[in-house]
């Protein structure tokens, strides 16, 4: 790849997935919802029985690395009971395939869904969910131990509380109730820590665990410039879901429990007259374009900010760092590899100065189930046709300029037919 820009050799470039949005079969409480676009997760990609096949078009893909979940509610019953060793045979088949093919497992042990058993007892509002969850970490390290040793404990503990219980975009579609949010965040961060002394205790085969949260960083600004309660809103909800919650995991002793961070970025919401300037707040798209601001399907764009939050985080917590997801969800396929290309420019550069970043998982390697967005969010590195009851993959144009990034272990300077570079914002 003729002037790539060059990644250490034992970096990780990876492609993630969630159980609920790509198995299928799953009971949990996204069971019986239906998404705005009339969409259900009840056989979603059907990974569930076609697993071994997306190990195969990863292997295509040139990954060494998949950033997956294992379901909790297909591996325990009731609180503190035996694993279901047939679901958790099929897990282990799939991490054994997974090692043939050269590529190395993170396993994400909570990815926004519960046991029904957990939902029916309220949840992680509920202490007695803590002792659950780490009931059900000990057990399955112990059973996966050889297999695994690079450990998320929880995606996205922010996204998690703030749509369950502030913005009403998931089970049980709670709105403004701040106690919760902050409730269920102490909860998480006290089951984290627990489960880190677990993860600890048990060894890896041989190989020290690596322990972390993935935490979704977006930076909060206003439109206008003078618009000063736009500023005021932006630097709460900057406190709210950025300061707030990596305190609770990460603050003080509490650091002691992670041996890495995870960070899922995605861009920008700046907000005017009150309103979130993006797709997925309800801005509409051609309005935005007519204001200037780029954005794919569902968030703004904001590559800078990308190399700004990884130099900040490194100077704040001396973690080793992984991109644990970034993408974009666009039917413009170029946006798509262009906006790639920004962004691992801007890792390159946070790299090069120091940062210890020690791995790259695109999201995501299916087209699948976007939450309460259903199908309509492409963000596949596969193209999965859903009209077809069969569910073909389809390589796209994305998946093969990333599958020579991941073989050449490089990134591209330029993509191929390199438009406008996308802008970049000045966010504090």
């Amino acid at each position: 790849m003729s002037g790539a820009l060059k990644f250490p050799d034992r970096f990780l470039w990876g492609t993630a997935t969630s159980p609920t949005q790509v198995e299928g079969h799953v009971a949990n409480e996204w069971t019986d919802y239906v998404a705005a676009d009339g969409g259900h997760c009840r056989v979603a990609c059907n990974h569930y029985h076609r697993y071994a096949e997306d190990v195969e078009w990863m292997a295509q893909l040139g990954v060494n690395a998949y950033r997956m979940g294992i379901e909790w509610s297909r591996l325990q019953a009731a609180p503190f009971a035996p694993l279901n060793q047939p679901e958790l045979e099929r897990y282990v088949d799939l991490l054994d395939r997974l090692k043939a093919a050269g590529i190395t497992p993170m396993i994400v042990l909570h990815h926004f869904s519960n046991p029904p058993w957990i939902t029916s007892a309220g949840g992680w509002l509920n202490p007695a969910t803590v002792p659950a969850f780490v009931d059900y970490v000990a057990r399955l390290v112990s059973a996966l131990k050889e297999r695994v040793y690079l450990w998320n404990t929880f995606n996205e503990p922010d996204t998690y509380a703030s749509l369950t219980y502030l913005l009403g975009g998931f089970p049980p579609f709670h709105r403004w109730r701040l106690r919760s949010y902050r409730k269920t965040i102490k909860h998480m961060a006290a089951a984290h820590i627990r489960a880190s002394e677990v993860i600890r205790r048990a060894g890896n085969g041989g190989r020290t665990p690596e322990i972390g949260i993935a935490k979704n960083w977006t930076f909060f600004g206003s439109f206008q410039k003078h618009a000063l309660w736009d500023h005021l809103l932006a630097g709460i909800s900057h406190h709210i879901f950025n300061r707030f919650v990596l305190n609770e995991f990460l603050g003080g002793p509490r650091r002691a429990a992670s041996t890495f961070l995870g960070v899922n970025y995605y861009g920008l919401t700046r907000f005017k007259n009150f309103e979130p300037m993006v797709p997925a707040g309800g801005a509409c798209p051609k309005q935005l374009t007519r204001l200037g601001v780029v954005c794919d399907d569902m968030f703004e764009r904001h590559p800078g900010g990308l190399g700004t939050i990884l130099r900040k985080l490194h100077r704040w917590y001396g973690l080793p760092l992984y991109i644990t997801e970034h993408g974009a969800a666009s039917a413009d396929e170029n946006f798509r590899i262009l906006d790639l290309t920004e962004h691992l420019r801007e890792l390159h550069g946070a790299v090069k100065v120091g940062v210890d970043v020690r791995g790259f998982f695109y999201w995501s390697l299916l087209d699948n189930f976007e939450w309460q967005f259903g199908y309509s969010k492409r963000f596949g590195l596969l193209a999965v046709n859903f009209n077809d009851e069969n569910l073909p993959r389809t390589m796209t144009r994305v998946g093969e300029f990333y599958r020579d990034i991941c073989r050449a272990r490089a990134a591209a300077v330029a993509p191929p037919d390199a438009a406008v570079p996308i802008q970049r914002i000045c966010i504090p």
